[in-house]
């Protein structure tokens, strides 16, 4: 490597990025350019914001690599945040072409199918990296969202019990694991895991709200009413702070009409 390469690299992990671009733009003008020259400048460019540029590079680096697979990762990356998710489709399709092995180009493309609305194709690509890592809890994850979209609510509980198996100690998954129980009427287990949430993160706010409104239906006004205002408690907005206080406050009113 080149004295002017190593500067370049010295002033990118220092953040100075228009310096590296600088440096790396003269190495170009005195030594053969390479796959990983291009894909360097354009990280640069993508830190600066000027996306086209750093797009133009990647695409360069390609151009002359088309088997180095950071240099569609770091692509497909631009691609997500500006929602072209068509071509990061386009490009992913064909970097597994060229890397047929590299489950996580397929991974990447199967996160722009569930973006772009094709679950079934999502679905189809996170099978075939549980094939080749069958304890790949993302994979695990990806799979059980997906199907908590299309109402598969079984699949999408066999899965997210899967996530947990490897991660069992992410409020998260619990969340959407509540979700999905409640959405196929197993509220016992949707409450239990709403809990579950809770006491990994007693900060998790979401989760305050919908195992109150769980209590609530099931007629267990007391552990609603806790539930409820310790979530009234939590950085809610005002409007929501409005329609919780006037829930409890009906909910104190049937308690009371009860005992008489």
């Amino acid at each position: 490597m080149s004295t002017k390469a190593e500067k370049a690299i010295e002033a990118y992990n220092k953040k100075d990025y228009q310096k590296a671009i600088d440096l790396f733009s003269s190495v170009l003008e005195t030594e053969e350019p390479g796959a990983e020259l291009y894909n360097n400048i354009a990280l640069c460019y993508s830190h600066t914001g000027d996306m086209d540029k750093a797009e133009k590079n990647f695409l360069k680096a390609q151009e002359l690599n088309p088997k180095l697979p950071q240099v569609y990762i770091n692509l497909a990356d631009i691609y997500y945040k500006k929602k072209e998710y068509l071509n990061g489709i386009e490009l992913l399709s064909q970097g597994i072409y060229e890397i047929p092995d590299n489950l996580v180009l397929r991974h990447y493309l199967a996160r722009f199918y569930m973006e772009d609305a094709r679950l079934d194709l999502a679905i189809d690509e996170l099978y075939k990296i549980l094939d080749e890592q069958p304890d790949n809890f993302d994979a695990y994850y990806d799979l059980a969202r997906v199907n908590f979209e299309l109402g598969n609510y079984d699949v999408a509980i066999e899965n997210f019990e899967n996530v947990l198996e490897y991660k069992d100690n992410n409020e998260w998954v619990y969340y959407y694991l509540a979700q999905a129980y409640e959405a196929n009427n197993e509220i016992d287990k949707a409450i239990s895991n709403y809990l579950k949430a809770i006491a990994v993160n007693y900060n998790f706010i979401p989760a305050y709200k919908k195992v109150g409104i769980l209590f609530l239906a099931r007629g267990d006004y007391e552990d609603a009413l806790e539930y409820f205002e310790d979530y009234l408690n939590m950085d809610i907005p005002q409007e929501e702070t409005a329609q919780v206080k006037e829930l409890v406050n009906r909910i104190k009113k049937k308690q009371e009409h009860e005992k008489l």
